[in-house]
Order: structure tokens, then C-alpha cells, then sequence
């Protein structure tokens, strides 16, 4: 059949027919090749076509029917269902159609910041749980979508690895492979010759201790990505102003430094450095790190405002004063829905909990300390370096001690094998005191003895006859800290609470998980999770303990060592802390209850206790002087400022050599009056960390990003809310359509937001298309299938976000069968609809139209020609030839007005026939509506862009004419009754 128009005959962004069917061109197409997408299909739909042996014919979108008519609920349906299928939005954020999260107005500061570079360079220090990860990945998402970048790798450390694989691939559709030691011979064995993992894998998720290393530095330097994200990248940095490691400095930290110097010296690379800490008092720390992001910033004035204000262009830190401060400002942009009722707590309730020992716990600790004593006194006479290292043995195994009976047991037990040891192999192997998933031995890096490997084989004897009376004390009656957990956890319990209960040891863990266990109540789970197990087993577990808990309806608690307090988002499954080992360093318990009091936890209160000896000699010093200060400084900047490391151990020394000095024969009030060279440490402690505080203080207030400001990224959020709808639209939508479709829906109305729906009864199409996305074997038994408005999902089960697939098989579903007139089955939307109603006093017509535009963006590779769509509702009072048009709100409420009566099926023909036939009145309206839609649209693209003239020169905004007509619906005012006594032939 020969072809009545060319390839070439077709614009970007224009209508075909062909195969059966319409389709927008798109910009990809070559002169004698079409490339199409089906109108209101996704990129997956995509096809190419050749006029030359195909029949290609302009197109024009169909009215609709008036013999199909819906009821006053077909136009949100349709509607909704419409924007679902939107990608690729017209406004300036291309990427924000195509994510499953909704971001805060605050949230979008860095993406602004990125946009107005030409190459992005970052460093996001926001607050511990404000969001960097969410930040990152918009970036990331918008150079991708937008082509400014076509490769990504993340680089963290392996423990995190997972979450972050998880992150952007659920929120952003970003599916990354991991690049870790033990997945790398797996990739590396699928490689063609000669060809880079990081060339095969375009996006990766990469662990900086991995790559650092010299066999694999290189490769990934020569292959980098244009776009790398380095998260908790202050551990890449501890240097002095010359950029040299410090004798300080650990190697780990000058081989990941040297790796980000190379990488960040190609200045063509996007990069986006993460860290909550970017000062930490360390001016040449500090430095070296903004050095990553541009050499030039390194060496700025920071005194003067021109330096700050040039810093502010690349460097974001802010507190959660800031954050509030946006968030107030989008107050009136929010709809209520449940996915917007918090970005994170509003309050965070601490108590400090004590405890005393019992009396035969007591009389082993006492035992304890007078062996520490004996211990370090013998080591002292061996020298300064034996007298060092039995110190830090003493102090890994009196914190051992105060954790529990069974981490004092086991501790024990090693160190008296040790001192049987007959090599120092042997020792090494067995002086390791107890598996703590934050280490014990620190202090001993680079010393190449383990802790127990110079216990004498008396010592060994003494050890041994203490374990096994630590043994002995196990359960409640001789442990007084577990029982006064107990009495926490059913306190916390019994409020609606979900904990998770932090200790320092592995061993401590599982006898709590052992303890506990039916001790909280029949319908409460609980799970401990520590560093034996693997990054995804960890999650795993956690997962399967939440999906236990929620179907016993009951409360869940989870026992952790610190191998969970960094970095895992824990804030939708738990939502308090107990601290039942004092870590002895604030910043550690900061990094605790920032697993749950962080962005995405729906509680608005979380709860922490901290418990603590009370006449154990050692918590209580330790709670005065590091944790009471700690709080107080965050009290006053609204921040956390780590103690400087000396000091922390400073305290440290302090507090044991008091407890050694003075062991039973002291008490509590002794030690809070310590005077002497005890007090006089403590008292510089104290300065340094008011210095500390001062320092972190000036950083924030000089650095905080004050360039741009709430109401300007208020406005675009809002634009960005018009065009795609809020969470809550799509929960609305899911539940109306799925009813329709005569789907079993079950929504406990709990205020959780999720429900769940058995599809077996809805039209095969639809089946066959959740069967896809959700299981096969799940749609076909008919299963319930959880519809959740949490992040968190699992396999089965389809999350309440406009990007989900069974979200949009359902939109699709619903937008095909309203354009199908001839669908069998029940059909939710319907293109046109007549409704009598209350909400208007005089006939009032709704339009669904659909805008297609073409695009040009400038970017770093010269133009890029992009096709988007809108959906707008627009609305006017009587008939088309004499229209008065409404606003946009007045046109959007119409969407809730409520039938008030029944209309007669022969006046809704007649009046539906009549406003279809009028609809060539309303064109040159459409027209100039589009131009103005397309103006405002190319005005939004240079507002976010306004900082680089150069970015936005060649940006144009055109759209394609004629607008698709989708749905027409009329709005009839209610009549009043007629009197009777007006009625010719009525009784009077």
C-alpha cells in the first residue's frame, strides 16, 4: 500500500495513525523512520515505523460519543487514570512523573541548586534523617531524564550497599547492580574480553572499600560514570591543608581520598558528596572536601560574603529549624493525604532510665575491677606500650561486664583461653574479647596484639572462675537490667509503640532475644539482628519480623547491635529507641535514634530511653559529662556536635582510672566529685567541646543554604502537584475504580491508609495485567492483594504511588476502556457525562483536555528534543458560542460535585448532543489556552534555570495543535419543583 505522507511530513509531538491505532511522533524520528509512542502509552510502548512499507496518516483525536454516557464520578476516574500514564512531564523537573516518591518542598533545594549548574557539583550536608538519600536520587533521576547524564555509580560502604540498591530502584526506577567483594567475580565472569563491568553495568552501586583498592582504583577511574554519588563522604577526607594524610589519618582514609581526587578531577563529572558531618572541627578536613567538589573552593575566603555566597552555589547544609521553615511555607500546598501528613517527627520524647545491680552482680563486678587492677598495675611495670594495651583490654572488658551476664561470660571465658594460648597466633586468635559489631580492639589498630594475650596463666584461672559465676546470674532474678527492660518495653508497648533495643554486644543481643521471648505479651514478635549476619539478611530479617507482627496484629521488637545504627531506615517499621548499652560516645546514640526519628516516620512523637547503672561506677560519669552536655548543646544549635575524639577518650581514662583507683571502696557521689587530675580532664573536655559547639555554630550559620528561598520552591512544588495529582488522588482512584470493576475490596478504615482487593471477579484484561506485575498465581487463586500506602514493599503487594505497576495497569485499563466504546465489561470512566447537581445555578460544561508539546532543552551536548503531556480541566457557563470561562479552581472543583437528581435519559442525550456539536466554537479558546499553558511552562523551565544564562539559551516550549478533547461533561442545575396550584387540572 503505498504511504500518503513521508516520515519526514511529521513533526515532533504530532498525531499518526497507523497499525490500527494513534500515535504521537517523537523526536527520535528520522526521515524516512517514525518513532512512536501510542497515545496515553509509556516508554515501553515505543515503536518504530517506516512509511515506506506501512501506511502512516495524520490524525486527529476522536470526539466523544454521546450515546456513551457516565455518571457524575466518570470525570475524576478518567482523569486520574489519565495522569497516572504521564512519564515525561512538560515542566522543568522532566523526572518527577516517573519516581515513587512525592518530595517536600525542601527536598527539591538541591535538585534547583544542580540545575542551575552546567556541571553538577554538590556537597548535601543536611541533618541526620532529613533525606540526602532522597535528594540524591532526584538528582540523579533529573540528569538521567533529562540526558545530562547516562551512567551512574554509587559509592558507599557495603553494609549499605542493599538499602541503597533498594532505594532507587523502588523510588526512582533506577535499577543498579552492586559492585561489592563478594559479587564481583560473579560480574566480572559475564564479561565479553577486554570489556569494564563499569562499561556492562550502566548503573552501579559500588563499595568504597572495595574499589579503593589498587587492582580495581584503576579500572574503575578509566571507567567511571559521568555521575557519581559519594555517600558519607566526610570518611573519605581527614588530611591537612596540603591535601597529605596526618599521621592521624588511617591508610583506609588516604586511599579513599586518593580515589575521589582522581575521579573528581575530571571536571566534566557530575558529582554529589553526602555527609550529615562536614566540618566536625576540622577546618583542613573540611576543606580538602570542598576541594572534591571544585579545587577552587578549597582556598576561599569564607570571612568575606563573597566567598560565602560562592560556596552557597555548590554546598547545602541545613537543621531541621530550616527544614520546618520550608515546611510551613508548603503548608497550604498539602492535601491531606496520608502521605503528607509529616516529612518526620515533630517531637522527640527522651528519658534517662537507671538500674541497680543486685548483690550478687555487684559482688562480681567488684571482683572484676580488683582483677583490672592487678592487671594494669602488673602491665605498667612491662613497659609504656604493655602497660597501654592491658588498659584498653581492661576497659573492653569491664563495658563487657555492665552489658550483660552473657557478654560478661563469654568475655571471660576468651580471655582466659588466651592466657592458655602457647603462641601469640593462638592469642590473636582467641583475645578478641566478644563479637561487638562496633569494635572493642580500636584503640589497639596497629599494636598486633590482641587484647588477652598476655594474661597470665593465673590470671586465666581467675578469669574462668568469674564466668562461670556470670553465668549463674542470667534471667531476671540476678540481672536487674533485664528486668527493668522488661518493664520498659511493656510500658512502651502498651502505648502503641514498635522498639528497637541498641546494645554494644553480639552476646548481649541473643540473650535478650532468648529472655524476652513470651515475656511481652502472646501477640508480640521479636527478633534480634547482629553482624553475624549478612547486609540482606539483616534486612530480611527485619522484614519478616514486621510481616509477622502485622499478621498477628501485634507489637513488634527488635534487638540490634550497632551493625544497624548507621545508615538503615528503619522508620516504618519502628518508631522508638532503648539504649541498653550507653555507647560512651553521643554521636553513636544520635546515630541509633536516627534510624527511626527521620524522614518518612508517620508518628509524630518517637520515643528514646537511655538505661544506665546507677552503682555500676561507670554509667553514671559517663551519662553527667558526655551525654548531658551532648543534649545541651543540641539544645541550644538545634544540632549535633560530635565530642572531639580526644576528649571522648579523655573521659574514658578518666572514669576507669577512678574506678580502678578506688574500686569498692568508692561510690557514686566520689566519683561526681572526683577533684584532681580526674576533674581537671573533664574540665578541658568541657572547653574543647564548647569549641567544638562555637565552631559548628558559625559553620551553620555561615553555610546554610539561604540563596533560595521557601516561597520559590513553593511555587514550583505546586505547579508540579497541578500537573501529576497527590498520593491521596491515587489511593482515591485505586479504590473507586477497583469497586467499579467488581473487585472484593476490604478497607479497614485504621488510618493506615492500606486495604487490600481479590481481583478474581474483575475483566480479564485487568487480571492479566496485575497478573503480570503481581504474580500469576496470585491473581489467578484469587488471592487478597495488600494495596499500602508505605514504602516498604513486599513481593505481592502494590504500593499506593502513581508509578507502581499494578497502579499502572489499572489507570491503563481504565483510560482503554473509556476510549473503547465496544469493551466488554464495566467501564469506570466514560468520555462525557450529564449530572443534575446543587454545585452550579447555571449549565456549566467540564472539558478533560489533553496538551502535547514539543521541547527544546539546551544541554552540555548541544539540543534535546523532547515531547511532553499535560491534562487540564477547563470549564465555562453556557453554550459554546457565548462561553464565560472559569478559572482553573473553579474548573477542578467541579470534579466533586455530587448528583443532587436523576436526569432524564432524553434531556442527557439532548444536552450532551448539543455541547459535542458546539465543541468547533471552543477551538480558537483551546488554541490561545495552549499558548498561554506553553508560555507559563517555558517561563517555569527559565525560573529554575535563572542563575546560567548559558542554560537556558535555545529553550522553547511549543505546542501541538489541536488539543485532545477527552471528556466533555455537563453540569445542570436542579430545578425547583413546580406548586401544585400552578399545575393546570391540580386540586386546590
Amino acid at each position: 500500500m503505498s504511504p500518503t505522507h513521508t516520515a519526514a511530513a511529521y513533526t515532533a509531538g504530532s498525531l499518526v495513525a497507523a497499525r490500527g491505532r494513534e500515535w504521537v511522533v517523537l523526536p527520535e524520528s528520522v526521515p524516512d523512520m517514525l518513532v512512536l509512542r501510542p497515545l496515553g502509552g509509556s516508554e515501553d510502548d515505543i515503536a518504530a515505523v517506516f512509511p515506506s512499507f506501512e501506511e502512516v496518516r495524520p490524525a486527529e483525536f476522536a470526539a466523544p460519543s454521546p450515546t456513551d454516557l457516565g455518571d457524575q464520578r466518570a470525570a475524576g476516574l478518567l482523569r486520574t487514570a489519565l495522569r497516572v500514564g504521564f512519564r515525561s512531564g512538560a515542566g522543568p523537573f522532566r523526572s518527577l512523573a516517573s519516581i515513587a516518591v512525592e518530595p517536600r518542598a525542601y527536598q527539591l533545594v538541591p535538585l534547583l541548586m544542580a540545575l542551575r549548574q552546567r556541571t553538577v557539583r554538590l556537597l548535601i550536608s543536611d541533618d541526620v534523617g532529613i533525606g540526602k538519600t532522597v535528594e540524591a536520587g532526584l538528582i540523579a533521576k533529573e540528569l538521567l531524564a533529562q540526558g545530562e547524564a547516562t551512567r551512574l555509580a554509587v559509592l558507599c560502604s557495603p553494609a549499605l550497599a542493599e538499602q541503597w540498591q533498594g532505594e532507587l530502584r523502588e523510588k526512582f526506577g533506577i535499577d543498579a547492580e552492586l559492585v561489592l567483594a563478594s559479587t564481583v567475580s560473579r560480574l566480572e565472569r559475564a564479561l565479553e574480553l577486554g570489556q569494564s563491568l563499569f562499561d556492562k553495568h550502566p548503573f552501579t552501586i559500588i563499595s568504597t572499600d572495595f574499589i579503593k583498592s589498587a587492582r580495581h582504583r584503576e579500572d574503575f577511574v578509566r571507567h567511571c560514570p559521568d555521575l557519581v554519588i559519594v555517600d558519607e563522604a566526610h570518611a573519605c577526607v581527614s588530611a591537612d591543608d596540603a591535601g597529605q594524610a596526618t599521621a592521624s589519618s588511617s591508610s583506609s582514609n588516604q586511599l579513599r581520598y586518593e580515589l575521589l581526587r582522581r575521579i573528581s578531577a575530571d571536571s566534566e563529572r557530575h558529582l554529589l558528596l553526602l555527609t550529615a558531618t562536614p566540618h566536625s572541627g576540622k577546618e583542613s578536613a573540611f576543606r580538602n572536601l570542598l576541594g572534591l567538589v571544585r579545587p577552587e573552593l578549597a582556598t576561599l575566603d569564607l570571612e568575606k560574603p563573597a566567598g560565602r555566597a560562592r560556596l552557597a552555589e555548590h554546598f547545602v547544609a541545613r537543621k531541621r529549624a530550616d527544614v520546618r521553615e520550608y515546611l510551613t511555607k508548603e503548608d497550604g500546598l498539602a492535601d491531606n493525604s496520608l502521605a503528607e501528613r509529616t516529612a518526620f517527627p515533630s517531637d522527640r520524647w527522651t528519658k534517662d532510665e537507671p538500674y541497680k545491680l543486685a548483690p550478687a552482680y555487684r559482688a562480681l563486678l567488684d571482683d572484676a575491677i580488683a582483677y583490672a587492677g592487678d592487671r594494669v598495675r602488673a602491665a605498667g611495670e612491662q613497659g609504656k606500650r604493655e602497660a597501654r594495651i592491658a588498659w584498653w583490654s581492661v576497659i573492653a572488658l569491664l563495658r563487657s561486664m555492665v552489658s550483660s551476664p552473657a557478654a560478661a561470660a563469654q568475655t571471660l571465658k576468651t580471655r582466659s583461653k588466651s592466657a592458655a594460648a602457647r603462641t601469640a597466633q593462638e592469642a590473636d586468635a582467641l583475645g578478641a574479647p566478644v563479637a561487638a559489631d562496633s569494635a572493642d580492639n580500636d584503640r589497639l589498630e596497629g599494636m598486633d596484639v590482641a587484647p588477652g594475650a598476655a594474661e597470665t596463666e593465673d590470671a586465666g584461672a581467675r578469669l574462668l572462675d568469674l564466668a562461670e559465676r556470670a553465668e549463674q546470674l542470667t534471667g531476671p532474678a540476678g540481672d536487674a537490667k533485664l528486668k527493668a527492660l522488661t518493664g520498659h518495653l511493656k510500658k512502651l508497648i502498651a502505648d502503641g509503640y514498635h522498639p528497637i533495643v541498641f546494645c554494644r554486644y553480639i552476646p548481649t543481643a541473643e540473650y535478650l532475644e532468648q529472655q524476652l521471648e513470651g515475656k511481652l505479651g502472646k501477640r508480640t514478635r521479636i527478633a534480634a539482628v547482629t553482624g553475624t549476619l549478612s547486609p540482606q539478611q539483616r534486612l530480611e530479617r527485619i522484614e519478616q519480623l514486621a510481616a509477622e507482627s502485622e499478621d498477628e496484629t501485634g507489637a513488634r521488637v527488635l534487638i540490634a547491635t550497632d551493625c544497624l545504627s548507621e545508615g538503615v531506615n528503619l522508620q516504618h517499621h519502628f518508631d522508638a529507641v532503648v539504649h541498653y548499652d550507653l555507647a560512651w560516645n553521643p554521636t553513636r546514640h544520635d546515630q541509633r535514634e536516627g534510624r527511626v526519628d527521620r524522614y518518612g516516620q508517620k508518628r509524630d512523637q518517637v520515643r528514646v530511653i537511655t538505661m544506665y547503672g546507677e552503682d555500676n561506677g561507670i554509667d553514671g560519669k559517663v551519662l553527667e559529662v558526655l551525654f548531658k552536655k551532648h543534649r545541651q548543646i543540641k539544645k541550644d544549635l538545634g544540632i549535633s556536635v560530635s565530642v572531639p575524639d580526644e576528649s571522648a577518650s579523655g573521659v574514658t581514662d578518666a572514669v576507669v582510672e577512678w574506678l580502678l583507683l578506688h574500686g569498692r571502696q568508692g561510690s557514686q557521689q566520689s566519683l561526681f566529685d572526683l577533684g584532681g587530675p580526674q576533674q581537671q580532664s573533664f574540665d578541658r573536655i568541657e572547653r574543647e567541646w564548647n569549641s567544638a559547639a562555637e565552631r559548628e555554630k558559625t559553620s551553620r550559620s555561615r553555610y546554610a543554604q539561604r540563596a533560595i528561598h521557601p516561597e520559590e520552591v513553593a511555587r514550583e512544588v505546586a505547579a508540579v502537584r497541578a500537573a501529576l495529582g497527590g498520593a491521596g488522588e491515587v489511593r482515591a482512584f485505586a479504590l473507586e475504580a477497583l469497586r467499579d470493576l467488581e473487585a472484593l475490596v476490604r478497607d479497614p478504615r485504621d488510618g493506615s491508609g492500606d486495604f487490600t482487593a481479590q481481583v478474581g471477579g474483575t475483566p480479564a484484561g485487568l487480571r492479566d495485567a496485575l497478573a503480570a506485575t503481581l504474580g500469576g498465581r496470585l491473581v489467578e487463586e484469587d488471592r487478597q492483594i495488600p494495596f499500602r500506602t508505605t514504602a516498604a514493599i513486599g513481593r505481592g503487594e502494590a504500593a499506593l504511588v502513581r508509578t507502581d505497576p499494578a497502579i499502572g495497569a489499572l489507570a491503563s485499563y481504565v483510560l482503554d476502556s473509556a476510549l473503547d466504546v465496544n469493551a466488554a465489561g464495566p467501564r469506570p470512566a466514560r468520555r462525557c457525562g450529564v449530572v443534575t447537581t446543587d454545585a452550579v445555578a447555571t449549565r456549566t460544561t467540564l472539558l478533560l483536555v489533553r496538551y502535547r508539546f514539543h521541547l527544546t532543552l539546551p544541554s552540555r551536548t548541544g539540543e534535546r528534543q523532547l515531547v511532553a503531556e499535560d491534562a487540564r480541566l477547563l470549564a465555562y457557563e453556557g453554550a459554546p458560542g457565548r462561553a464565560r470561562w472559569l478559572d482553573d479552581t473553579a474548573a477542578t472543583a467541579l470534579l466533586a460535585a455530587r448528583a443532587s437528581s436523576n436526569t432524564h435519559e432524553q434531556l442527557a442525550h439532548n444536552q450532551i448532543t448539543r455541547t459535542l456539536d458546539g465543541l468547533p466554537e471552543l477551538s480558537e479558546h483551546l488554541r490561545e489556552y495552549g499558548g498561554r499553558l506553553a508560555a507559563e511552562l517555558d517561563a517555569s523551565h527559565r525560573r529554575v534555570r535563572k542563575a546560567n544564562e548559558e542554560i537556558v539559551r535555545g529553550l522553547k516550549v511549543v505546542p501541538q495543535e489541536p488539543a485532545d478533547i477527552l471528556g466533555v461533561y455537563v453540569y445542570l442545575p436542579r430545578q425547583p419543583a413546580v406548586p401544585a396550584s400552578t399545575v393546570p387540572g391540580a386540586e386546590v
